[in-house]
């Protein structure tokens, strides 16, 4: 105690913060009773381990739920002490822990009709109702098992608080007190924020409702990983999914098509490779300007340029979102993200129609590669969902001495695994790769300092080390005997830094290059057209001559005749759609804008000079938006006829 005087009220604070941790994963195992036959689990030892997963989902919801009870526990105040203070401390903690602890009862009986975790929208849902009362108490007629369940934990809970007293200390405060008070509250901060985050790793994000499926051999375990506070939680913020009428069922059939059906190609098997590149935006590859005519322009990617020869390459490619993990839903699954990502929704878990599924379907092996530590940016968590065979990540790799020290493997030593492992892959197969290096803190390998140009702004380096990544890859796939019969394509998830003026208009940001390569030399050529990442996956379907139907709100872009070239994202708080002569901004209700596809910074606006192009594209934008809604929150992410 002389050592370090408050040793017994930090015991007695995490004994406390202990007491949440043990409730939770109560709470876990009943919702698994109570839900035993929707959610798969083969033995006791995958229950352990995915109990062990839970953990880091029940810490950031139990530090959420916590945050001012442990600050003011720790503050470096003598009052700490005090009974009064302490009664406080009581009910701050009670009231927050089981207003968030109750949701997870909710979800023991509500699970069995949503199959997934309650979320923010789950709320929305439930203050639309106009009969609560009604629905309340039906809910505790039917329901008094649940009731009766969290009010005898909610006393256990209490009484086991109220075992451990915190004696109060009437002692001078000292100097010695006040700094290691200080040091106390500062460290514990730290841990908290780390806690909240899911890790102190720069290279991943905060945990969402994605991670959980990181850890999962069947979607349904997901759900047990989670626990609901987490969910509504995570999802707070990012619900923008609501569903709309705008338009018939008959107009989003006929503009939009969401079931693709093409018969265009004869049927062929060729092996899939589709490099996803961070941040590789259009302005860095000299072939994807030509038509830009800026001043002095300098791109850093020769051989890019010199594969652009012998491709087919679209100059005018949009990214259907502004994260990485936007990227993968895009050009994979093709589902973009506008406001809030799919990813992060409360969506994403469920069955899901993509180039991973549909290849499956036709034989294919499919795997993800991504050098960064397993789960980072949630693609691990979301290549599970969509089916993948493999996930390659880190671990797989498994040696750090090619580790970068902030985000993953160097691209050029992880592309050479990638062409290592997909030879000992039984034909065909579908893979997909998402580069690291080309990102901040925009870094090389100590050996290839000074080799590349270091250009006007610190990613072109970067962007020149990839591009030597992908010659190298490139130069020992040749050798290989799955090499001549593969479709490569090339895309990137998002942009990055800006150096020339041109790609700060609002309709240059978020350009990324698409390019599809057939060393047979099938695809070559040009395109100057509206395109973008949700048209990669109809694509490369009508390419293999796929000929049953599919889920797409993207187009193919060598054979479609019913659709024309458009894109459709979410710039600067708007939604937009552009195609043919126009672009039109959106704003969730109605058009308010529309311009000239050459008006770049959207300084025109001809609203008040609408046509008849300017009316149809509205009304394919708002016939997107519907059916876009619709689909996700229904749960038609297939082709399947309900």
């Amino acid at each position: 105690m002389n050592k370090f005087p408050r040793f017994n009220e930090y015991k007695i604070l995490f004994y406390r913060i202990g007491l949440a941790y043990i409730f939770y994963m109560l709470a876990r195992i009943l919702f698994y009773i109570y839900n035993e036959n929707l959610i798969k689990i083969d033995s006791v030892v995958d229950f352990a381990k995915l109990c062990y997963h839970g953990l880091a989902f029940d810490t950031t919801t139990i530090l959420y739920a916590n945050a001012l009870f442990i600050v003011l526990s720790v503050l470096p105040m003598l009052i700490t002490t005090k009974k009064g203070f302490q009664k406080f401390l009581f009910y701050l903690y009670f009231t927050t822990n089981l207003l968030a602890y109750v949701a997870n009862f909710i979800d023991f009986i509500y699970y069995k009709y949503t199959f997934n975790r309650s979320t923010r929208a789950s709320l929305d849902t439930i203050e639309n109702e106009q009969n609560k009362g009604a629905l309340f108490a039906n809910f505790l007629v039917n329901y008094w098992h649940v009731f009766f369940l969290f009010f005898l934990i909610a006393f256990i809970w209490i009484f086991l608080y109220r075992k451990v007293k915190i004696k109060q200390h009437d002692a001078k405060p000292t100097l010695k007190y006040f700094l290691t008070s200080t040091v106390g509250l500062l460290l514990i901060a730290t841990l908290c924020v780390g806690g909240i985050r899911g890790d102190f790793r720069k290279s991943t994000r905060p945990i969402n409702l994605l991670d959980a499926s990181r850890f999962v051999s069947n979607a349904s375990q997901a759900d047990f990983v989670l626990n609901t506070p987490f969910a509504i939680i995570r999802t707070w913020n990012a619900n923008t999914f609501q569903k709309i009428k705008f338009v018939d069922s008959d107009v989003i059939d006929s503009l939009i098509i969401p079931i693709k059906h093409y018969k265009n190609n004869p049927k062929t098997k060729p092996n899939i490779v589709i490099f996803i590149l961070e941040s590789y935006a259009k302005e860095y590859i000299s072939s994807f300007n030509k038509e830009m005519k800026i001043p002095n322009y300098k791109g850093y990617s020769p051989f890019i340029d010199s594969l652009a020869q012998h491709s087919m390459i679209y100059t005018n490619g949009y990214a259907n979102g502004y994260k990485s993990i936007h990227g993968m839903s895009s050009v994979i699954a093709g589902i973009p993200s506008f406001k809030n990502a799919f990813t992060s929704s409360p969506y994403p878990n469920q069955k899901i129609e993509s180039l991973v599924s549909v290849l499956k379907s036709e034989g294919y092996d499919t795997s993800f590669f991504h050098g960064a530590p397993n789960g980072s940016m949630g693609f691990l968590g979301f290549g599970n969902i969509l089916g993948y065979n493999h996930y390659y990540g880190k671990t797989e790799y498994n040696n750090d001495a090619d580790f970068d020290g902030v985000w993953g493997i160097w691209d050029e030593p992880f592309f050479q695994y990638f062409n290592q492992t997909l030879s000992q892959k039984k034909q065909p197969f579908m893979a997909t790769l998402f580069s690291v290096s080309s990102h901040e803190p925009y870094i090389l390998p100590l050996q290839y300092e000074g080799k590349f140009p270091k250009g006007d702004n610190p990613m072109h380096q970067c962007v020149g080390y990839t591009d030597y990544a992908l010659k190298q890859f490139f130069k020992s796939a040749k050798k290989q005997s799955w090499y001549e019969n593969t479709i490569f394509v090339l895309v990137a998830d998002h942009d990055n830094l800006i150096y020339y003026e041109d790609y700060g208009k609002d309709q240059n940001l978020h350009t990324v290059p698409i390019l599809f390569f057939s060393p047979s030399k099938k695809y070559i050529g040009t395109n100057n057209d509206w395109a973008q990442q949700i048209d990669i996956f109809p694509t490369l379907l009508d390419m293999i001559g796929y000929d049953k139907p599919f889920r797409s709100w993207g187009r193919s872009l060598i054979n479609e005749k019913k659709v024309p070239p458009f894109v459709m994202r979410y710039s600067s708080d708007k939604y937009q759609m552009m195609s043919g002569n126009y672009i039109c901004t959106f704003d969730g209700e109605k058009a308010d804008g529309f311009y000239v596809k050459s008006d770049k910074d959207l300084k025109n606006n001809l609203i008040g000079q609408r046509n008849a192009e300017m009316n149809l594209l509205e009304l394919r934008c708002k016939a997107f938006l519907q059916d876009y809604m619709q689909r996700i929150i229904d749960r038609k992410l297939t082709s399947e006829i309900k």
